[in-house]
């Protein structure tokens, strides 16, 4: 499950980091000019087929980012719920080894030791 977040991670990162370079070179400030006559001269001119073509890409990167980030969400809950069933498996486990221990102690035999990792889920 580490190694599925890991990538989902990576995976988000890489794509955010692309898309902040391209909004950086779309926004970058541009020197005003000094003549009006070379305004039209620095223009660049893209037909409307290339920017729709553009547009339509960002579009979907946009949706495949939050489709990565809705994926990455969902294998961080799943992650999260299956600690959590571990760890009440866990305490059960202590509290089997606390109840055999009490019935061994109750016929007078030494009861069984308990395993140093089982001991920060105890609940008594």
């Amino acid at each position: 499950m580490d190694t599925e977040n890991g990538l989902l991670t990576l995976a988000v990162a890489v794509i955010g980091g692309g898309c902040t370079v391209l909004a950086a070179r779309w926004s970058r400030v541009r020197p005003a000019p000094a003549d009006p006559d070379e305004e039209d001269k620095d223009l660049e001119v893209v037909s409307p087929r290339i920017w729709d073509q553009l547009n339509g890409r960002i579009g979907t990167l946009e949706a495949e980012i939050v489709e990565v980030r809705r994926e990455a969400t969902v294998a961080a809950q799943a992650y999260a719920e299956e600690l959590t069933g571990r760890e009440r498996l866990l305490r059960q486990a202590m509290r089997i080894i606390r109840r055999a221990n009490r019935r061994l102690v109750a016929r007078n035999e030494a009861p069984e030791e308990i395993p140093r990792e089982l001991i920060p889920y105890s609940i008594d």
